[in-house]
């Protein structure tokens, strides 16, 4: 059954009582990955795999998961090419109390690429925080696909156009 959660604000990101934060370095710049995230939020469904349903919504978004998650998300910061963040408003998960997602995005390294870190900072009953803590490895290994995925989904866009980065 669906429920609320705590409408909490970004600064939530830094004092959450669980953060889980993955970062990986993909090919496509930054702008590109940003408008992959924040803009093309139907394509979502291509390389995250987790997700099975991914809709705008007036503010936000409403997302599937495999395993029958929903979300119903308020996007709360959107600073191309820098920063994209939604707190989860309405979830099915049980024990669940507040949480958001921010995506952090700086030309890596190398000087060309992006370096993305991903931070999920949650809230919610004991038992909720105990299982969002074991299941960081696992969530780990799908942040990693996922990059994986969306970087060869816009490396072979780029492609097949150049003038699409």
């Amino acid at each position: 059954m669906a429920h609320g959660l705590r409408p909490v604000g970004i600064d939530f990101v830094e004092t959450a009582p669980v953060r889980l934060v993955f970062t990986r370095e993909i090919n496509a710049a930054p702008d590109t990955v940003f408008r992959a995230l924040a803009e093309d939020v139907p394509g979502w469904t291509e390389w995250f795999s987790a997700v099975t349903s991914a809709r705008p919504t007036a503010g936000g978004r409403q997302i599937r998961l495999r395993g029958g998650t929903r979300f119903e998300e308020s996007v709360i910061e959107a600073e191309p090419p820098e920063r994209y963040a939604y707190r989860v408003d309405v979830a099915n998960t049980p024990g669940a109390r507040a949480w958001i997602e921010e995506w952090r995005l700086a030309p890596a390294g190398t000087g060309t690429g992006t370096r993305v870190r991903m931070t999920f900072a949650l809230d919610g009953t004991g038992l909720f925080r105990a299982v969002a803590r074991l299941a960081r490895p696992g969530v780990g290994r799908a942040f990693h696909d996922a990059m994986t995925a969306l970087d060869r989904r816009l490396t072979d866009r780029d492609r097949a156009d150049p003038a699409s980065g």
